[in-house]
């Protein structure tokens, strides 16, 4: 073979290799929201490292009314990550090899996709290693499934949602099969039907001061959302209307929502003289620019559903949010 011949046959080579690469990265991704392929031989998943990832990564869900793992995992050997699981939109890749290492990789075999991987040379280090960055890999995905599922909605948004924009000066993405249901002057009630249930969403603000960052808040945010039942949420039973379940305390953190400080509550409601209940999840938005708080709750009602998926729909339109500027 002459020199010319063999340079050839190197560049057909890696133009190939190229292309492969570049089609496997541009596939996109399939499997349902919140299930993670988790690629680890039999082994290590039915020892301490396999007990150590279910802890991590299917715990509960925090806020629900029965328990329901944060994601479904779906445990798979090593050597089918080159096969038919590499189009799983969320990975992770355990090994015990001769190095240890961390690492995070988008889009590695298709797009879009977060692929975590996880070595080490003994099963201490492996476990010490998803120790120390679970919360980071459970933020990576959570994340990551949010922007999948309003990049799904941004097509399908409501045509009325001008209206959400007037009243309150924002821009969310609503799915279309979102029926606007009630509207005041500072609320509105957003709901959707499912099999032997309901999805809703509402938004409504109160005064800057309503809410102060102390140990009061989440007290504070319950008596505000008690009297948005009071006033706009009742049954078809007279007398009856939504408040926060007494029988548990709800969950309570700080996050932020469009660079703006944000109080996240998590919960139960019922409904006051009538068997019927679910999860909520507030979202106080701190809005400083126009001088109020801006809250937006989703909350669902389906006895006999899990609720995960519900919930985790309702939270990825809350925060899509956009405010926009004054005119």
């Amino acid at each position: 073979m002459n020199k010319a011949l063999f340079f050839a046959s190197i560049i057909a080579v890696f133009l190939t290799s190229c292309d492969s690469k570049e089609a496997k990265n541009n596939s996109e991704t399939t499997r349902k929201t919140n299930e993670v392929a988790v690629i680890i031989d039999d082994q290590l998943w039915n020892g301490e490292i396999g007990d150590s990832v279910r802890n991590k990564f299917a715990s509960p869900v925090v806020g629900l009314p029965q328990e329901e793992p944060i994601f479904t995992l779906n445990q798979y050997p090593v050597k089918l990550l080159e096969g038919f699981m590499s189009n799983s939109r969320n990975i992770i890749v355990v090994k015990k090899e001769t190095k240890s290492q961390f690492r995070i990789v988008d889009n590695e075999y298709a797009n879009p996709q977060v692929v975590v991987h996880v070595s080490g040379r003994t099963v201490q280090e492996i476990l010490d290693t998803i120790q120390a960055n679970d919360s980071l890999i459970i933020n990576r995905i959570r994340t990551s499934e949010i922007k999948v599922f309003q990049d799904r909605i941004e097509q399908d948004s409501l045509l009325d949602s001008k209206k959400t924009i007037e009243k309150f000066n924002i821009k969310i993405s609503i799915p279309s099969k979102y029926r606007m249901v009630m509207h005041g002057k500072k609320f509105i009630w957003f709901k959707k039907n499912i099999t032997s249930g309901n999805m809703s969403l509402v938004v409504y603000q109160v005064p800057l001061n309503s809410i102060k960052d102390n140990a009061k808040a989440v007290n504070r945010i319950t008596q505000i959302r008690d009297s948005i039942g009071r006033i706009y949420i009742h049954g078809a039973v007279p007398k009856t209307r939504m408040i926060t379940e007494q029988a548990f305390a709800p969950y309570f953190s700080k996050t932020k929502i469009f660079n703006r400080a944000t109080f996240e509550t998590k919960g139960n409601w019922e409904l006051l003289h009538e068997s019927m209940n679910g999860p909520f999840i507030n979202y106080a938005i701190v809005d400083q620019p126009n001088n109020r708080i801006l809250i937006i709750e989703g909350f669902c009602y389906a006895p006999s559903k899990q609720k995960r998926d519900l919930m985790f729909e309702l939270e990825s339109i809350i925060k899509s949010v956009q405010f926009l500027k004054k005119k």
